[in-house]
């Protein structure tokens, strides 16, 4: 019997590979099967001596892994030329040509995974009967592409997870796919080219979401339009609110323009806040640019379901540079428009040419050039010039750094309120550069380089420097180094203390004078000048927190 080893590179040791899982459980019984996961970090030379005592091994490929998988191949056979590679997934499923010609490299399968695997099981070393195989035969290529779907229902009473120790699951991401397919044709998308949706068993769906909600915390649901069956999409939620453990997240790919009012209405009077978590692919505000790449959406009913749902949901917002006909300042418009939703985190991802997609069966329509190798990501096209995609990298270095991070929130709005928020991240991020690197730097270096970046962005604007002030002191627990110089005036401060009733001796604080209306900047993003202080706590423990002027009624501290 022969030994075959499923196994997979994953981006990061919290990522389990769901496809892995699925086909180790359909053929285990086959004899010969094992399945191990690791990571693009692990050292490639121990990975490939732990394998190469099997006969075949069997690599599930995506863009993220496919050149660590490759190295890997290459060293196992070094170790033990007889041993067979075979790859599967998206990354090999299109111009598999290159990939097959090389010496590592003995077959591949293309498209969905579960029936030609069960034949490639059920027959090596015979190949004749196994779909959509790639081999090499005495020095010619063959593919034996048939046109094959799998049942999801097979997947009845089936549990992925079945077979890792339940105690391993809580600190990773555990994946689970209710249906295949997406409705959509973004073709910049390979969930593009399945336009069938297809759903797994509901009892089967909800048995997998118990066990993983049990034994789990982060759940993503791999659907790529979670919310397109309304009823669907409502006895899940509700399932979940009925079974959901303390500390459990629930991930979901959505569209939001597409959501039904009962969803919503579900959502705002049932679902805690910080249970859910929404990916939404905004990727364009730009009309043509949607058009151009089959991509229907209508902003306007997205922006207004984000803002029913942002008080209870965590959103993920993501939009695409590069994207054909957006010029820099149609991108500006959409990053400015999107930004302005202040979701918890914004994605801006540069256009990839996907193996498979239209946009790069179509690139020289547009005069794109993109990197041959993965992620394919794009270079220059006719509407964006090389200089202005590194400038947009300056931006989204400076978005990750203090927006994502969430050390600049306040700042940012104002920002966003008052200039323009594009122009202010592209010039913050070159001017980053230029103080420090951006994968290595000290929080220290994150604020002195923000308020410096403002004395020369707007020298005037003392609201602004007063923010970025208050952003540095509520980033910490404990109350941190006066890099700013705002705690001089201890008359002041005092003063403050004694006439509110503040418990120095258990709360250290923060003091100075501003002349803005901090309450309703707070709690609306308008700017109203007013004779106003800022009030930060410090307990030691928890991080510190602003005391509005509601609050700044004596005593206070006894409450906090």
């Amino acid at each position: 019997m022969e030994a075959i080893l499923l196994t997979t590179l994953n981006a990061k040791y919290i990522h389990l590979n769901l496809a892995v899982r699925l086909l180790f459980d359909l053929n285990r019984k086959k004899g010969g099967l094992a399945w191990k996961e690791y990571t693009i970090k692990d050292d490639f030379q121990q990975i490939a001596r732990e394998m190469s005592t099997y006969d075949v091994v069997c690599f599930s490929c995506y863009i993220w892994n496919i050149t660590q998988t490759l190295e890997v191949a290459e060293i196992l056979k070094s170790l033990n030329p007889g041993i067979k590679i075979l790859l599967g997934g998206p990354e090999v499923s299109y111009e598999w040509e290159p990939v097959i010609a090389l010496p590592c490299v003995d077959y591949i399968i293309t498209g969905e995974g579960e029936i030609p695997f069960g034949a490639f099981m059920d027959n090596y070393p015979d190949l004749q009967a196994v779909p959509n195989l790639i081999y090499k035969r005495e020095g010619h290529i063959h593919y034996q592409k048939q046109s094959v779907q799998f049942d999801l229902r097979l997947l009845e009473h089936r549990n992925p997870y079945q077979y890792d120790l339940p105690e391993d699951l809580y600190n990773k991401v555990s994946y689970i796919e209710t249906s295949r397919g997406c409705p959509y044709k973004c073709e910049f998308c390979l969930a593009s080219l399945d336009n069938k949706v297809r759903y797994l068993p509901m009892d089967t769906i909800k048995n997998n979401l118990l066990y993983l909600m049990k034994h789990g915390r982060v759940i993503k649901f791999l659907d790529r339009t979670f919310n397109v069956k309304k009823d669907f999409t409502l006895e899940l939620f509700d399932f979940i609110l009925a079974h959901h453990k303390p500390g459990n997240v629930f991930q979901f790919e959505i569209t939001a323009d597409i959501v039904h009012p009962d969803i919503i209405r579900f959502i705002q009077d049932r679902v805690p806040k910080g249970l859910f978590r929404f990916e939404i692919g905004i990727q364009t505000v730009n009309q043509e640019s949607n058009r151009e790449v089959s991509r229907k959406q209508n902003f306007d009913k997205t922006a207004g379901v984000i803002k029913q749902l942002d008080q209870v949901i965590d959103m993920h917002l993501d939009l695409i540079v590069g994207l054909p006909l957006e010029y820099w300042k149609d991108l500006k418009f959409s990053f400015e428009s999107t930004f302005k939703l202040y979701p918890p985190e914004l994605q801006l991802g540069f256009l990839k040419f996907l193996k498979g997609t239209p946009v790069r069966e179509k690139y020289e329509r547009y005069g794109y050039e993109f990197d041959p190798n993965p992620p394919y990501q794009i270079i220059r096209s006719n509407f964006m010039s090389k200089e202005e995609l590194d400038n947009i990298i300056l931006l989204e270095n400076a978005l990750e750094i203090y927006w994502n991070k969430h050390r600049a929130l306040n700042t940012l709005k104002y920002v966003a309120e008052c200039y323009s928020i594009f122009d202010f991240l592209q010039e913050l991020g070159t001017f980053f550069a230029s103080r420090s690197l951006f994968h290595r730097h000290t929080l220290k270096d994150v604020f002195q380089i923000l308020f410096d970046f403002t004395n020369e962005f707007c020298a005037e604007d003392r609201v602004l420097k007063d923010l970025v002030v208050m952003d540095y002191y509520l980033y910490h627990k404990q109350k941190p180094q006066d890099i700013f110089g705002v705690e001089g005036d201890r008359r002041f401060i005092n003063k403050c203390i004694e006439e509110l009733g503040l418990n120095h001796h258990k709360f250290r604080f923060i003091i100075w004078p501003i002349t803005f209306d901090l309450s309703k900047f707070i709690h609306s993003t308008a700017v109203e000048k007013a004779t106003d202080r800022i009030i930060i706590v410090f307990d030691g423990r928890s991080k510190s927190r602003l005391l509005l002027q509601q609050e700044q009624t004596a005593p206070v501290m006894p409450v906090l």
